[in-house]
């Protein structure tokens, strides 16, 4: 069961457009609108894994990449979430991601001025001469299971989370962090064990 029909519209949904074929879901998937996909770029075959009984809320939005990919395991709730991805992101069983949490794989712009100044031509929509974006540099997030990802909380390129870890709301998560972790602040520390 499902509230997405065979055409893979959401049912009783305002957004015109289905959920993309390469985002593959199991039973149980619930999905209040289609258009969190409005920003979904990647052509990878199996670019969204979800799992049996994954909830996506509206206001959750997957800008992935052309070649991005992103899982999650079963039972996983996200609600008001952002997912960006230019290459991996994995998100456990049973994990619960709040509003405006941030999670991202890359910086999406270069650190070095001059290439940062060239990304903001490339970028730009309507300019003539757009030249090709500078390379990226991305680094997966795996997220383990049993995670709940507070209210604003943003979690970085590169990061792991361990299994039943809470982040705390408003946490910039720039590191790892074992399984059974309380973690909270800017940047993120951890409070105690679990």
């Amino acid at each position: 069961m499902s509230n997405v029909n065979a055409d893979r519209r959401v049912e009783g949904d305002w957004w015109k457009d289905p959920i993309p074929p390469n985002v593959h879901f199991g039973t149980g998937f619930f999905c209040e609108s289609a258009q969190v996909f409005k920003m979904f770029k990647s052509r990878h075959p199996r670019a969204m894994v979800l799992g049996d009984h994954v909830s996506i809320y509206a206001g959750c939005s997957f800008p992935l990449g052309e070649n991005a990919t992103c899982t999650m395991g079963d039972f996983t709730l996200v609600n008001g979430a952002f997912i960006m991805a230019e290459e991996r992101i994995e998100i456990g069983s049973h994990c619960l991601i709040s509003w405006n949490v941030g999670i991202a794989d890359c910086d999406f712009h270069p650190l070095d001025a001059a290439a940062r100044r060239l990304d903001a031509t490339a970028v730009a929509p309507f300019f003539k001469d757009r030249p090709p974006r500078p390379k990226l540099e991305a680094a997966p997030v795996v997220i383990g299971d049993n995670v709940w990802i507070g209210m604003n909380a943003v979690v970085l390129k590169g990061v792991t989370i361990g299994a039943n870890s809470v982040i705390a709301a408003g946490a910039v998560v720039t590191k790892n962090f074992d399984a059974n972790s309380l973690v909270a602040g800017n940047p993120a520390r951890l409070v105690r064990s679990l």
